[in-house]
């Protein structure tokens, strides 16, 4: 009998969390736990043909955005939504680093730092979009935070996709204003991003320890942090443009929702030694596959690191994609553009996506094949109903 594969809910199940862990981080870890087990809850199904009357449980699943089980069809809800958004044009993808200096500091203010790295990351974007030099319009800007690197360590860094041209307040209209070719490979000269963001996080930095608002150790001199990152080089990475609209569809769809570590990266679970052994990229060799093996409770540590705060956004929109009045002034630039309106959004069942995805026919019967289910009982999680014979 082919042993099953190993899953972070495995890996977390084994592991003895400290009892210092926050409150959260633990709601977190006990909902990754019980995903698709019977301590969720379930939806009990019997086949309606006599002959065969076969049972089947459907468990429910956890919903929360840090489990690897969960999340694809609210993904795929998300990408379509997007997807009415994109225009002909061409566009950008640039990655703001914060340096590992910062990181002690922002594992204990989680929500205010990284508050912090979208506002002045997205602050200097319009700041240079702003500039007659560069664009003089407001450009439309999507921001994707990830935490961690492939041996899931603390890495913060934000993914931004920019338009390649953006809006201009004309008198009392607003004109689409395209990008033209210039010097840099990106839209704006990568240099002069990287000091301007520095300056932003920095200052943002002083602003919220000022108000009282940061944690700061005892044994860290904030000051002369400051100080000595002023003096740094930080890590602004613009990558080659986008094809078109497509293609940011696909880096969408592959990085958005993408949680610490995968369930497929994961290769072994030795219960005996306590290890667990997963696979990563070594970008320092160009990409090259390679294997780690860690105590499975280091493993846990390292995978809790990546739990946001509760209610934290890791997708934020500016720009003319900001939130509100987004659909207006996207119809505005389709206007302007004189480009055929997008087809009004259709909300798909789960039903049908299920279908559509996997082929799979959520009445179909696992005996006798048929779509023949018909629901029975239900249970949600903290019931004590025992399921029915």
């Amino acid at each position: 009998m082919t042993a099953p594969r190993p899953t972070v809910q495995h890996v977390l199940q084994a592991a003895h969390l400290p009892p210092a862990t926050h409150p959260h981080v633990l709601k977190v870890c006990h909902q990754l736990m019980q995903c698709r087990t019977p301590q969720n809850g379930y939806h009990l199904y019997r086949c309606a043909n006599a002959e065969c009357a076969a049972l089947k449980y459907q468990y429910h699943s956890c919903h929360n955005r840090h489990c690897p089980q969960c999340g694809a069809f609210q993904k795929d809800a998300w990408m379509e939504a997007r997807r009415l958004e994109l225009l002909p044009i061409t566009y950008y993808h640039v990655v703001f680093t914060l340096p590992h200096q910062l990181h002690a500091l922002i594992l204990g203010n989680r929500k205010e730092l990284l508050g912090l790295l979208f506002d002045a990351a997205s602050q200097t974007l319009l700041t240079f979009a702003h500039d007659p030099q560069y664009l003089g319009a407001t450009p439309g800007i999507v921001a994707v935070l990830h935490s961690w690197g492939q041996q899931l360590s603390f890495h913060p860094h934000l993914h931004c996709i920019v338009s390649g041209g953006g809006i201009q307040q004309q008198q009392d209209a607003l004109q689409w204003v395209q990008a033209t070719k210039n010097d840099w490979r990106f839209l704006f000269p990568v240099k002069a991003l990287n000091k301007v963001f520095r300056a932003k996080y920095l200052t943002g930095i002083k602003r919220l320890a000022a108000q009282g608002r940061l944690a700061v150790p005892p044994n860290l001199g904030l000051q002369p942090l400051i100080d000595d990152l002023f003096q740094t080089n930080w890590v602004v990475y613009a990558k080659a443009p986008f094809g078109g609209p497509e293609q940011v569809i696909e880096y969408l769809g592959r990085y958005t929702h993408k949680v610490a570590i995968s369930n497929h990266r994961l290769q072994h679970i030795d219960t005996l030694q306590h290890t667990v052994t997963f696979r990563y990229k070594d970008y320092a060799q160009n990409g090259a596959q390679k294997t780690m093996t860690l105590p499975i409770d280091e493993f846990a540590r390292r995978f809790t690191q990546h739990i946001l705060p509760a209610y934290f956004t890791k997708i934020r929109s500016y720009g003319y994609l900001a939130n509100r009045y987004r659909s207006t002034r996207i119809n505005t630039i389709i206007t302007a553009m004189q480009l055929p309106a997008h087809p009004a959004p259709v909300k798909i069942p789960w039903q049908l996506r299920l279908m559509a995805q996997y082929g799979i026919h959520p009445l179909q019967c696992p005996v006798c094949r048929q779509h023949t289910l018909k629901l029975i009982a239900q249970s949600f999680a903290g019931c004590n109903h025992p399921p029915p014979t």
